[in-house]
């Protein structure tokens, strides 16, 4: 007898504490109940308690969708595994179906927590099927970049509270957004991407285990110092505070900037407004009108990361190391994030082998072709250099050039360049933050740092 009240009474603790998790099960092991196939021709079946997607020739992306839609916050977790590395996957969230496009065959949009089995270590990376493509790439959190190796199932979480979205791969902290877009319920869906060679055909892709909790969430801790894309303007969660980031603009006012060699912020061709810090367009000379602005304070070793929008044909650029010590005319002399509408201003044609192009450390190193969304939409650049002098240049959260500063190849590099008049260029100790004024309207917001020891 007192056995049997024993295991009634940790039953009793067991079921209550498995309710008290609000966990709910999407997929019975046994059966598609509760889903529907709605876009593409690839084939879903359950085999040993596992939904299994087939790729097929000549279909596009297909989408198992379940029935459900939850709006709020949840954590949905499974696990999933790929036969192949010959195409890529994922799992949509927070999800909608657009029945009039496509010739009235339909489309999903929306997140997507990206598999990639590929060389690229993008697993866990947040991808905005049908709309903005990617927000996450992770190339953003070079320590979240894991294998997705086949033909082992790997443990995914995804986290939504708010206007916030977080993700792990195999308990590994991945992606870090925070959206302007309040895209507050939709549906859960399991993608078989298309394929473009008929021969990856067949290909698996394996789910189980999937589970969502809507109630007494418990937020997981990240670590702290993890790049975060926050696409509310000119805003930093407590998170990146945490972290040591600070803004540089805070929307408003133009408070720690002054003019180059000014002791005051030019009176003329810059404004403040909506949120923005604009260069006014003048006749696109170079530092002629308001004149290039610095920050007051000196920055060694950061992480610095900007939006920005071109407008057609513009010509700008984000220097760091400004020492202001050089004599020039026109800009003050540093390193420089080149900012450049490629296709219509003809500086990039200038220098040699393409370094004076979007994103290029100007006049010395040519950035690799990023996705650059074109003149008249935001962009996001970012600047990170480290402690031992590596420095890294992004656009769009994928890394388009490195280098190391100080080095014999820099050196040599600037030997050849505009810059060779001036000894020792590039490599101060520390200087200031620099946004050129070369007569083109540019506009940038969430100008944020954070140093780095």
């Amino acid at each position: 007898m007192k056995q049997n009240l024993t295991i009634f009474f940790l039953l009793i603790v067991f079921n209550a504490g498995a309710q008290s998790n609000n966990w709910q099960s999407l997929f019975d092991g046994k059966t598609l109940n509760g889903w529907k196939q709605m876009t593409g021709s690839a084939s879903y079946t359950v085999k040993d308690g596992m939904i299994v997607g087939t790729t097929a020739a000549k279909s596009p992306n297909s989408f198992l969708a379940n029935e459900q839609r939850f709006s709020g916050d949840f954590v949905l977790e499974l696990e999933a595994m790929m036969s192949d590395t010959s195409t890529n996957s994922g799992v949509q969230f927070k999800s909608n179906f657009d029945a009039a496009v496509n010739k009235g065959q339909g489309r999903i949009y929306g997140y997507q927590y990206e598999f990639d089995p590929s060389s690229r270590k993008w697993t866990g990376g947040i991808y905005e099927e049908g709309r903005r493509s990617w927000l996450y790439p992770v190339s953003n959190n070079p320590k979240g970049q894991k294998f997705f190796a086949p033909n082992v199932f790997h443990k995914i979480r995804i986290e939504c509270i708010g206007n916030t979205v977080k993700t792990w791969l195999d308990g590994t902290p991945v992606s870090y957004l925070v959206d302007s877009l309040k895209d507050n319920q939709g549906i859960i869906a399991l993608q078989v991407h298309s394929i473009g060679r008929p021969e990856h055909a067949g290909i698996n892709i394996y789910w189980k285990n999937i589970r969502i909790q809507t109630k007494n969430i418990k937020p997981l801790a990240f670590p702290k110092g993890l790049y975060v894309v926050n696409l509310v303007a000119n805003n930093l969660t407590d998170y990146e505070q945490e972290s040591g980031w600070k803004l540089l603009f805070d929307g408003r006012s133009t408070k720690g900037w002054v003019g180059a060699y000014k002791p005051t912020f030019p009176d003329k061709g810059w404004a403040v407004k909506n949120g923005l810090l604009n260069v006014l367009p003048s006749n696109g000379d170079e530092s002629a009108n308001g004149g290039d602005i610095v920050t007051k304070h000196q920055f060694a070793a950061f992480d610095l990361s900007f939006d920005f929008k071109l407008t057609k044909g513009a010509n700008s650029g984000l220097k760091y190391f400004v020492t202001l010590k050089e004599k020039n005319d026109g800009s003050a002399i540093g390193l420089e994030y080149q900012l450049l509408d490629d296709n219509l201003h003809p500086d990039a044609k200038l220098g040699r082998d393409g370094n004076r192009t979007l994103g290029s450390l100007y006049d010395l190193i040519k950035a690799k072709k990023g996705s650059f969304r074109q003149p008249g939409n935001w962009n996001t650049a970012r600047v990170v250099v480290y402690p031992d002098n590596h420095v890294e240049h992004y656009l769009n959260g994928v890394k388009i050039l490195s280098y190391e500063r100080g080095s014999q190849a820099f050196r040599d590099l600037v030997a050849i360049s505009k810059y060779k008049a001036w000894p020792g260029f590039g490599e101060a100790q520390k200087g200031h933050i620099l946004i050129q004024d070369h007569g083109n309207e540019v506009s940038f917001r969430s100008i944020k740092i954070r140093e780095l020891k």
